[in-house]
């Protein structure tokens, strides 16, 4: 029987090739044209579907892997749930440590997914035994068989988007893009599209997201780590309390921080005018880009590109929640919910 284009053998085929999607209502009045490349898309709904099924197929090619094995990783959730579902697949177990700053929605989904969580405490230091790099590490240690994903400090992070986004990027902007803006984590995503980007033409310029409370934007003007920059923060999967070594920053030529409240009101902004649901980190990237404007970083022939991470059915409990926002302090007189809901008796 002849293969019809759209039939898969499984959900990983899925993985990659997602839409650039024209920004219109939130950047009229901006300078230049603005895509969001959306990678909610992928079947796992965040761009580390990437990662995780380039660097377990890495594993198996290197004879490291086999069916039964136990993978291991340390997550804010994202890169967790994508373990899972490659190793669902795959066959192997899949054993998370997760941050207790990941929203409620990413644990459940990482429960539903069959992964085995340890919740850690977010706002302790990175060597501190009960943050999540070292129970992670610990988990390896005791489990025989496993591997530690490690992702902060694992090449293939770039290599993964060196290999796929970044190509994509490219073609979908037929070799037009001017300025490509990325939040910076693990800082796999930006390195790898940076470095296929500025390979095909070095003018590219390539802007990383922070948040304040990290330490990425002074180690990349300084190269030097400062822990007083680090203080505790709300936005999942941005900024850092350490320094990856998947993160190339003579890639980036510069960062801008970005508030917890400013980036929770843009995710909203974007669902609300752009009609897509994203999550947290998209709404910092898009605050950066809203920075970046009133800068006049644009000229009107510039091409922008923005990474949108994930989806916002992660931050139901968060972002998108009245009450959650509302005792973080989110809500004044300027940013009011206006939307209501009526029970009909």
């Amino acid at each position: 029987m002849k293969r019809n284009k759209n039939v898969f053998d499984n959900v990983l085929q899925l993985i990659g090739n997602t839409p650039l999607i024209k920004l219109n209502k939130m950047t009229a009045n901006f300078d230049g044209d603005f895509y969001a490349k959306v990678e909610a898309f992928n079947p796992g709904h965040s761009s580390k579907d990437r990662i995780a099924l380039h660097i377990i197929e890495e594993a198996e090619r290197q004879g490291i892997l086999k069916p039964g094995d136990t993978i291991i990783e340390t997550t804010s959730g994202n890169t967790g749930f994508s373990i899972a579902m490659v190793s669902i697949i795959k066959g192997y177990e899949c054993i998370l440590a997760v941050s207790s700053k990941s929203s409620a929605d990413k644990i459940d989904m990482l429960k539903s997914m069959g992964a085995k969580v340890y919740v850690c405490p977010a706002h302790v230091k990175a060597d501190d035994p009960r943050s999540y790099y070292q129970v992670a590490k610990r988990l390896h240690e005791e489990n025989k068989g496993s591997i530690y994903i490690n992702q902060y400090f694992n090449e293939l992070n770039i290599d993964a988007h060196y290999k796929t986004t970044g190509p994509e990027i490219w073609e979908q902007t037929e070799g037009e893009i001017t300025h490509l803006v990325a939040c910076s984590g693990t800082g796999g995503t930006i390195s790898g599209i940076s470095k296929y980007l500025k390979e095909q033409n070095p003018d590219v310029k390539v802007i990383g997201v922070d948040a304040y409370g990290s330490v990425l934007k002074k180690f990349h003007e300084t190269r030097e780590f400062d822990d007083k920059e680090i203080y505790p923060y709300r936005i999942e999967g941005l900024g850092k309390n350490l320094i990856p070594t998947a993160t190339d920053f003579d890639l980036i030529d510069k960062f801008v921080k970005v508030t917890d409240e400013e980036s929770a009101h843009t995710a909203r902004e974007i669902s609300n005018t752009e009609g897509l649901f994203v999550g947290y980190t998209s709404g910092a990237a898009m605050q950066a880009i809203k920075q970046l404007q009133e800068e006049g970083e644009f000229k009107s022939t510039d091409k922008i590109v923005v990474v949108f991470p994930d989806h916002g059915s992660r931050y139901m409990s968060k972002v998108y929640n009245d009450k959650w926002m509302a005792d973080q302090g989110f809500f004044d007189s300027k940013n009011v919910v206006h939307t209501t809901i009526e029970y009909v008796k």
